[in-house]
């Protein structure tokens, strides 16, 4: 698990950032990218997904993670 500094902020950039260069990206894959935690950007994703930003599928008992073509 990534340690996660408390006091670090992270934006929707750089999730989006994380999810197009390991598009289909696992939420893993974006947490490392990000420095964050697997569960902060499990959270991070469903909020982008709602907002139609990110789209996502489940994969036996995974999820992966792509944009959404504007």
């Amino acid at each position: 698990m990534t340690e996660e500094d408390p006091r670090r902020q992270y934006s929707d950039v750089d999730f989006l950032d994380a999810v197009a260069k390991h598009t289909p990206a696992s939420t893993s894959e974006v947490a490392d990218e990000v420095g964050c935690t697997r569960r902060n950007a499990d959270m991070r994703l469903k909020k982008l997904a709602d907002e139609g930003k990110v789209k996502r599928k489940k994969i036996a008992a995974s999820q992966v993670w792509a944009l959404v073509e504007s």
